[in-house]
């Protein structure tokens, strides 16, 4: 059993992408620590973060106590979920067919999951011109990738058989299930494995983590776009 002296640092946000890691670490009940990256403020494109995160994106982790005992800095949600999985042991199966279930529902998230609810929210939340197409579109998208999770969970608590770094990507991406138009009656299994979720303690922490600082809307900060948005 792998035991933790040093707290991993991770440079995050309570954004569904932020939150796996947070839920993550709570489930493994490692030690931690938040470092807030502002990204309204243009935090991402600080040279001491971009050297640990060349995408400037969140979230980040730096392990004090990797391979070797040397640091180890680690960018992209997945890379990270299954660094941790791996180094701790937990959350991620040992046998190679079941690795297989858990990485094709890992890479669904972070290849579909995420990239498209996102696209949703851009086009209808933040977007200054609505264009119609664009909003049917990933609307539409929405809907066929709760659809593939709904069926999935037909037959089993958690996507991939036992609970794994599978859910633990989703779960935040999926809680936002009303702002997009899904309903308990089209989409019960997911629904029921959203609640499922959130019935576990370290879930709920990892959540509802960095929650507690006030942060005006980036729907309605227009400054914050000018750093977000239209980057080159």
């Amino acid at each position: 059993m792998t035991i933790q002296t040093k707290p991993i640092e991770a440079y995050s946000l309570p954004t569904p992408n932020g939150q796996k890691v947070h839920v993550m670490l709570e489930e493994l009940g490692v030690p931690w620590t938040y470092h807030r990256i502002d990204i309204g403020k243009g935090d991402q494109f600080k040279p001491e973060f971009l050297a640990i995160s060349p995408n400037n994106k969140i979230p980040a982790i730096v392990d004090p106590e990797g391979p070797g005992g040397e640091p180890i800095s680690i960018f992209e949600s997945g890379a990270i979920l299954k660094y941790l999985a791996l180094k701790f042991g937990r959350l991620y199966p040992t046998d190679l067919r079941q690795q297989v279930k858990v990485d094709e529902w890992l890479f669904w998230q972070v290849g579909g999951f995420g990239p498209m609810l996102g696209q949703n929210n851009h086009f209808n939340v933040y977007a200054p011109e609505k264009i119609p197409y664009a909003m049917k579109r990933y609307s539409d998208e929405t809907h066929r990738l709760f659809r593939v999770l709904n069926t999935q969970l037909e037959d089993r608590d958690y996507i991939a058989g036992d609970y794994s770094i599978a859910d633990i990507a989703s779960i935040g991406w999926a809680q936002s299930w009303e702002r997009y138009g899904v309903t308990r009656d089209e989409f019960p299994n997911a629904l029921a494995w959203i609640e499922r979720l959130d019935a576990r303690p370290a879930v709920a922490r990892g959540l509802a983590w960095g929650k507690d600082v006030p942060a005006k809307s980036l729907a309605e900060d227009k400054e914050a776009h000018k750093v977000l948005f239209n980057q080159r």
